[in-house]
């Protein structure tokens, strides 16, 4: 390993019921551990979470409920997996705003000291990131090799995305996107029917708070029904809907809500 290392350090990624970090938890741990000197130590489990797995979840990491049913909780795992890390140093991808929470929170639950204050954490998301800048004019550059001149005034970024989208349409023609899990999601076609399809694929309401499953039934993508069917906590949790409407919600999602809920009493 090219990294230099004092410590040993554990690379590490966590499969979940959710995407909650308070009330969701781990179904599978994988923690990989290089050694100083180079040797590498690999640990990986499943876990039971003792409650369902909701079929989107596993549809993500191919982890359902009768692959998990005869596994150790956590909490039986806990004392020996901290003494595993013991002194060890974590990296991953995207751990700081996911996986180290979830994995604090299941020690705490386990009522096992896991204290991460004397660690370094490492994410090469971030370092991704900072170094492969994800702005306009990034992309500018890069698909049209061109320096992005008076950047965020409105007329130079409009006609620079439109020189972006233009190249990308060239660039991408006839090659096939893919999820994290190699699925084919479609294809780039110079159309724009297409390309919305593509880009809008599970987008119920502007900001996000439903978005489609992969049945194509609109689901709470927020707080504590996140993940559940729209149309069925509406009746089930006949308050929902007036505290929704009442709250500080866009009026573009309220008039969404409203649609589903219609919908519902019609049937």
């Amino acid at each position: 390993m090219y990294l230099k290392l004092t410590n040993p350090l554990v690379f590490f990624d966590l499969e979940t019921t959710g995407t909650n970090i308070v009330s969701d938890r781990i179904v599978e741990y994988s923690f990989i551990k290089v050694m100083p000197g180079g040797e590498v130590i690999n640990n990986t489990e499943k876990v039971n979470p003792e409650r369902t797995i909701p079929l989107e979840s596993s549809l993500i990491h191919g982890i359902y409920d009768k692959d998990v049913k005869d596994k150790p909780p956590f909490k039986a795992m806990a004392k020996e997996l901290a003494t595993f890390l013991k002194g060890c140093d974590l990296a991953g991808f995207n751990i700081l705003k996911f996986d180290v929470p979830v994995l604090v929170e299941e020690f705490l639950r386990a009522d096992v000291d896991f204290d991460i204050s004397k660690r370094k954490l490492l994410d090469a998301q971030k370092i991704f990131h900072m170094m492969e800048k994800r702005t306009l004019t990034a992309a500018y550059k890069f698909y049209c090799n061109k320096d992005l001149v008076d950047a965020h005034s409105a007329e130079a970024d409009t006609m620079a995305t439109l020189e972006v989208l233009d190249a990308q349409v060239k660039k991408y023609e006839g090659q096939t996107l893919k999820d994290l899990k190699g699925n084919v999601i479609g294809t780039i076609e110079n159309d724009v029917e297409t390309l919305h399809q593509l880009t809008n694929e599970n987008m119920v309401d502007l900001a996000g708070r439903f978005v489609f499953n992969e049945k194509s039934i609109e689901v709470f993508n927020f707080g504590k029904f996140k993940g559940m069917v729209v149309e069925e906590v509406l009746k089930k949790e006949t308050g929902y809907y007036d505290w929704m409407m009442k709250g500080d919600f866009p009026m573009d999602t309220k008039r969404k809500l409203t649609e589903i809920k219609l919908r519902g009493f019609k049937r």
